[in-house]
């Protein structure tokens, strides 16, 4: 199942088609995405003998935020032993914890305004709550899962870094700082979903280039290391780190310029394309 989202309205994607999640399901679920992520298990159960397998024609312009106001955004800092090492940073014993306040959490295709300092860019893998729980056991994590989805955790380096305390939140929040998508795809859609190729690009050249299995902490641990200290909720998003590739590693640092166009891919799930501005 791929649940995305057209003009805010919740769709299923079926190749190249897209049908209406309300319409197929006669009001049952939709047409708010986040209507649909709060009662995951019940669409599930629909759609796995009712989902159509047409619909019409869209195009990649077309797609909204699938995800457009989680709950809570988490993101998960130094969590490739790369992107460690280039940030000249000691991996954490636990995960590294930060938000990105939901406002920022934008389309696919969206546009992204760059802001006074160094922005930069981290493709990663976005896991999408579906079930909500705490103290979830590693066994139990997939039941939890909605699906995953592309993200690009856009970052303004000078106030991420700002004082004596960093501002990871702050820094990362800016609008339009998160985009995701094309879908939420559900696990079953892929042959090994706990190792998936992502990429990044910017205006057609390779930054990075990795694959999930080398996450530190991988998705059932962060997933039950999160939900041991607080709750997690249907349509929480978790930005699970970048690998390393991103400008402020690069010597001398590269940062986005106007103009800049960022694709991000992660095997399975498809891209998504934002040009800065």
């Amino acid at each position: 199942m791929r649940m995305a989202a057209i003009n805010h309205r919740a769709v299923g994607l079926a190749g190249d088609r897209a049908w209406d999640i309300a319409e197929a399901s006669g009001g049952a679920f939709g047409p708010d995405p986040m209507q649909v992520l709060g009662n995951w298990d019940a669409f599930g159960a629909w759609a796995a003998g009712n989902a159509p397998d047409g619909g019409d024609a869209y195009s990649a312009g077309e797609l909204t935020c699938p995800v457009p106001r989680p709950p809570q955004a988490f993101g998960i800092g130094l969590n490739y032993a790369d992107h460690a090492g280039e940030s000249g940073m000691e991996v954490p014993d636990d995960p590294l914890v930060f938000t990105k306040f939901p406002s920022c959490v934008a389309a696919p295709n969206c546009d992204i305004p760059l802001v006074p300092g160094n922005c930069d860019w981290e493709v990663e893998l976005v896991v999408v709550i579906g079930r909500a729980g705490r103290n979830i056991a590693a066994a139990d994590v997939a039941d939890h899962i909605a699906g995953f989805t592309v993200g690009q955790d856009v970052s303004e380096r000078i106030g991420q870094f700002a004082g004596g305390f960093p501002q990871f939140n702050l820094g990362k929040s800016h609008r339009n700082f998160a985009p995701v998508g094309p879908a939420v795809v559900t696990l079953d859609e892929l042959d090994n979903p706990w190792d998936l190729r992502l990429t990044c690009s910017i205006n057609g050249v390779m930054m990075q280039d990795a694959r999930t299995t080398y996450l530190i902490n991988d998705i059932p641990r962060l997933v039950t290391y999160l939900s041991s200290i607080c709750e997690l909720l249907p349509g929480d998003i978790i930005f699970t780190g970048t690998p390393s590739g991103v400008g402020m590693g690069m010597d001398p640092p590269q940062f986005l310029e106007p103009g800049d166009l960022i694709v991000s891919t992660v095997e399975g799930l498809g891209e998504i394309t934002n040009r800065c501005v």
